[in-house]
């Protein structure tokens, strides 16, 4: 499909002559975008379909086309499918309940019912995805090409060394898809100049360095080949620090061969776990993955064409809005970014009283919980919590009130210094002493085991109050997401277990035969990824970490290593299904934590590992996962993906453990809660908490002594799925965008974090994602993916030229701006409610810890 964008103009100038397509519609006036919108209808959907220009002959087609009876039946089904489906436009549902159900009767109706139909049937379900993706596919497009290649590796190398770079900031940058497909635009378009067209042909196939224009497929092919490095962040890289630095448990056997083992089995562990998910969540027209549509967006607006049409008042094309919020996000960040950081943390409440604990503990950013209206105008901060240009606003809703809720908990367990946590600050995430001070596992530790006697002389581990309510939210978390997504989605995990034994049966039956939707139907053009290839890949990745595990004195059995794969396996399910809905993510570090703790009592470097291969068969099989959606959107060809992610993976794992070992040699206080350029290691601290807490201490002293308030939120949250889900079912419609899983899944999110760094992305949600969706749909299509990349783009760029131009060589900027937001009770971060009591401890005596 070509589409015809000279026929799309602004509301004040006459369209161009009909096109043939335009004129099978039949007897309505196309004669100007007013009198097409009239047509329409007046809830919108004209504005959405003529605001982006690229699917309009097509749609105009199919309805010239489709029958009556064909639209009613797909319409029937989408009610059906969509019932109970909070990403589904409920003002949509309702509009085709009314057009099947008979009421409408006209001409104008009759052709509202077969637009509805087309763009469901044709296109997509959700507006969102609309908006980005095309209903057709070029099939002779260039995707697999030697240019794609050599970009693809060199920015691997480039961006994946300066995301792991960044990724112990508090909070951490990254370069996404974004900033990786701005540079790879000019890039590919250079390559397009410069190569020569030299090549061959192979059976009638012409291969050539240079094929023509720099396409759309090869830019979406490099961008996946760098899904490691989009993410940021590789699950080992929190293990590594914590098991090598001095200032945790100081193993120096954890060198570089380690490193590399645990490296590239935890990312084809994960990648072979995504190949073997693709039923459940890569074809399925509900597996919506809505974080990945900027990339799709952003691509559009470099590579598509993008006519000039005028949408809600605005005219710019995409490419050129990217542009300005570029410039505008990458000068304004150089003001709370460097200039005045004090706009960055805006704890102005404390300026006012800077020496009263109860203000900074209830509103502080640094100590506090972050209760305060205005905490940032810092896009970095805006943009940690919910993803708020990108996740649905039920999502970040549903989470946002969990932290409220979660809040008011967090203050009556501190002020009734419930398990003393009153002894300690109120929200952090380092483990404490019994005299409040940061706990230092080595001072326990002979051979890497738990040393009774030590233990004795020294002190039980103890949460701070946010840290203890964010752990049982996790537990509780685990157990009521699993449950409640199998009791919600039965019937797609059950029809996708017959269709994996069917593929047994028959393996070279085509995996699209069971979904009908027009993507898979475009995809099962192209050559399928047989599943055993990705089982090959997870052999692989699994005999790397028997070998990490018995190569190395981490005293770590190959049976716990088999039972920690089983559990993370079956918790794999609900968790992607979870997050291509939702585009909430959570893993299954908790589940891992405590088993190794019962499996490997005493051993806080076995349950670290642990958790890493657990978080392997969750979290990086979802990076995959969430790649290979991006594909099938794009129509990239399945092995062409599979091949770049194999090579990818390769060279990113080489990059970032030599960046890694970089930082932990060169940089000052690596890790430290007082390191002067944030490098605080936020995840690496609260890794490290865990190790001590299940892994040194362990499970039965946790639960049995020190927190047994713990072992029942697993319990609570089991028995709480099944009247949480009958309530669902009873209320439909008046629960359809409330979710008690993502409510609790926002509980989790305390210590280090707080209100600070979720309450400014909520609004932006509540504006972008709620109102300006609502009312404005053309242009949130046209404008929200390409605003949320340009901002993340120049805040990314901004933050590398001021680290490395300034901050690294030692240029600071010392003033009342700069220092005001450390400074006071709020700043330094440490204080407790109650002071240490005089014999110099709290809790159990010496002699009669737990």
């Amino acid at each position: 499909m070509v589409a015809d964008q000279d026929s799309i103009t602004s509301s004040s100038e006459p369209l161009e002559k009909k096109t043939p397509v335009q004129e099978c519609v039949g007897n309505f006036d196309l004669e100007n975008r007013e009198e097409l919108l009239a047509t329409l209808g007046d809830s919108g959907r004209g504005e959405e379909i003529l605001g982006e220009p690229h699917n309009v002959d097509f749609i105009l087609e199919k309805i010239s086309t489709i029958s009556r009876e064909e639209a009613v039946n797909i319409l029937t089904s989408a009610i059906d499918f969509h019932e109970d489906d909070p990403n589904f436009p409920h003002r949509t549902l309702t509009k085709i309940k009314s057009l099947v159900n008979g009421i409408a009767v006209d001409e104008k109706d009759d052709f509202d019912l077969k637009l509805e139909a087309v763009l469901i049937g044709y296109i997509s379900p959700y507006p969102e995805v609309r908006s980005v993706v095309d209903a057709t596919d070029d099939v002779d497009m260039p995707v697999e090409t030697f240019r794609a290649y050599l970009l693809g590796f060199l920015y691997i190398i480039s961006i994946s060394g300066v995301n792991q770079f960044f990724v112990t900031r508090q909070p951490h940058i990254s370069i996404g898809a974004a900033v990786i497909q701005l540079l790879l635009y000019p890039s590919g378009k250079l390559m397009e100049t410069i190569l020569p067209d030299w090549g061959f042909t192979i059976r009638g196939t012409r291969y050539s360095l240079n094929p023509g224009p720099w396409s759309f497929k090869e830019q979406m092919l490099v961008t996946v080949m760098m899904g490691g490095s989009i993410s940021a962040t590789n699950v080992s890289t929190n293990l590594i620090p914590v098991e090598h630095l001095n200032i945790f448990y100081g193993n120096k056997w954890a060198g570089i061969g380690f490193q590399f083992l645990v490296q590239f089995a935890t990312q084809y562990i994960g990648m072979g776990m995504a190949g073997a998910m693709r039923r459940w969540v890569v074809y399925p027209v509900r597996a919506l993955w809505p974080t990945i549509l900027p990339t799709i967006a952003m691509n559009r607006a470099l590579l598509k064409a993008d006519k000039r049409t005028i949408v809600h008042g605005w005219s710019i094309s995409r490419f050129w809005f990217f542009w300005v919020v570029f410039a505008i996000s990458f000068t304004y960040y150089w003001i709370p970014g460097y200039l005045f950081t004090a706009l960055s943390t805006f704890n102005w409440l404390n300026w006012i009283s800077p020496n009263n604990f109860n203000l900074a503990a209830i509103s502080g950013s640094n100590l506090g919980l972050g209760f305060n209206p205005v905490t940032t105008f810092d896009w970095t901060v805006i943009n940690h919590g919910f993803g708020p240009l990108t996740v649905p606003f039920y999502t970040a809703a549903n989470q946002y009130g969990g932290l409220i809720l979660s809040a008011f908990a967090i203050i009556g367990m501190y002020w009734a210094n419930y398990k003393y946590t009153a002894y300690l600050p109120i929200n952090t995430n380092t483990l404490m002493t019994n005299t409040g001070e940061s706990y230092a596992v080595q001072k326990i530790l002979s051979n890497g085991l738990l040393d009774e006697k030590k233990y004795e002389k020294y002190s039980p581990p103890f949460y701070s109050a946010g840290a203890l309510l964010g752990t049982g939210a996790n537990f509780l978390f685990h157990t009521l997401t699993v449950t409640g997504i199998l009791l919600n989605e039965w019937r797609t995990l059950y029809e996708s277990m017959k269709d994996a034994v069917q593929d047994l049966r028959n393996p070279l039956r085509s995996t699209y035969t069971r979904f009908d939707d027009v993507h898979s139907r475009m995809m099962s053009y192209y050559k399928e990824v047989p599943d055993w290839w990705f089982y090959l890949i997870l052999v692989g990745g699994f005999g790397l970490s028997v070998a990490s595990v018995t190569a190395y004195p981490t005293q770590t059995t190959v049976p716990g290593l088999l039972i920690v794969f089983g559990i993370s396996f079956v918790c794999l399910i609900p968790i992607v299904l979870l997050e291509s809905t939702t585009g909430y993510s959570f893993g299954t570090g908790a589940l891992t934590e405590i088993i190794s703790g019962y499996i490997w009592p005493g051993n806080g470097s076995s349950m670290m590992i642990m958790r890493i291969y657990g978080n392997a068969m969750d979290s990086t099989a979802s990076a995959y996962i969430s790649n290979q959606k991006l594909a099938h959107y794009a129509k990239v060809p399945p092995r062409a993906i599979f091949r770049v992610q194999i090579l990818g993976t390769l060279v990113q794992c080489l990059v970032t453990i030599g960046v890694l070992n970089w930082q932990m040699s060169n940089i000052h206080d690596l890790c430290s809660t007082t390191q002067p350029q944030k490098f605080k290691c936020a995840s690496e601290r609260s890794f490290y908490a865990a190790s001590i807490t299940w892994g040194v201490i362990g499970p039965r002293r946790m639960f049995d002594d020190m927190y047994p308030i713990l072992k029942y939120c697993f319990l609570m949250g089991f028995l709480l799925a099944f009247p949480l889900h009958i309530i669902k079912r009873l209320f439909r419609d008046k629960l359809r965008y409330v979710n008690p899983m993502l409510i609790v899944g926002g509980m989790v999110n305390w210590a280090p974090y707080n209100l600070s760094y979720y309450t400014p992305g909520f609004y932006v949600s509540i504006a972008f994602m709620y109102v300006i969706r609502r009312r404005y749909l053309a242009w949130w299509e046209k404008y929200n993916y390409i605003l949320h990349s340009g901002l993340t783009s120049g805040v990314a760029f901004g933050a590398l030229i001021i680290f490395f131009s300034l901050q690294y060589t030692g240029v600071n900027l010392s003033w009342w701006g700069n220092n005001v937001s450390s400074s006071g009770i709020d700043g330094e971060g440490t204080q407790a409610l109650l002071p240490i009591p005089e014999v110099g401890y709290f809790g159990p005596s010496p002699g009669h810890y737990p």
